[in-house]
């Protein structure tokens, strides 16, 4: 926790110090600290994409599992995915993160993410 509180006091002393300067000489400390302000901000950007990722990953696993054990228990692929719910094959649909959505090709038993 000091440890965050410590990054945000950094990061206001940066952006501080970013608006007393001429910045529109090449090199001053302004241009400076403004890059480093963006560097962590960046960084914070690319560890929440991958915990996107990571979720989407996660939870496709958990449904193509499901789908294995439907198709082993009833002989056949589900028609879609509401059917494993009803059958407690899936306890729910999981839900694909913001800008995604959750394709299921019942011909081949193969579910992807895709982007909308």
């Amino acid at each position: 926790m000091k440890a965050f509180n410590s990054f945000f006091i950094l990061a206001a002393t940066a952006i501080f110090a970013a608006g007393c300067g001429d910045s529109s000489k090449p090199g001053t400390t302004a241009n400076t600290v403004s890059n480093v302000v963006d560097a962590p901000l960046n960084y914070v950007g690319a560890v929440v994409q991958a915990q996107k990722y990571s979720e989407k990953q996660i939870d496709l696993a958990y449904v193509n599992q499901a789908i294995q054990q439907f198709q082993a228990g009833e002989g056949r692929l589900p028609k879609d995915l509401s059917e494993m719910v009803e059958m407690h094959y899936l306890g729910k649909i999981p839900e694909a993160p913001f800008g995604y959505k959750i394709v299921y090709d019942a011909a081949t038993g193969t579910i992807k993410v895709v982007k909308q």
